[in-house]
């Protein structure tokens, strides 16, 4: 998915999840995902969007 598109997803995530959600980059484009689900090499990991950060 495009960097914008993926972006917007993952912070929609994190304040609906109420988890801490990661942007990471892939071959196919960009993708997000639960942070305690992610078990690839962190040099992939974009950004990180956590709902309890203020």
């Amino acid at each position: 998915m495009p960097l914008t598109t993926a972006q917007s997803l993952g912070w929609n995530l994190a304040r609906t999840m109420m988890t801490v959600i990661i942007l990471i980059e892939t071959s196919a484009g960009y993708s997000v995902m639960p942070l305690d689900e992610f078990d690839g090499d962190p040099e992939t990991i974009v950004c990180e969007y956590d709902p309890f950060n203020r």
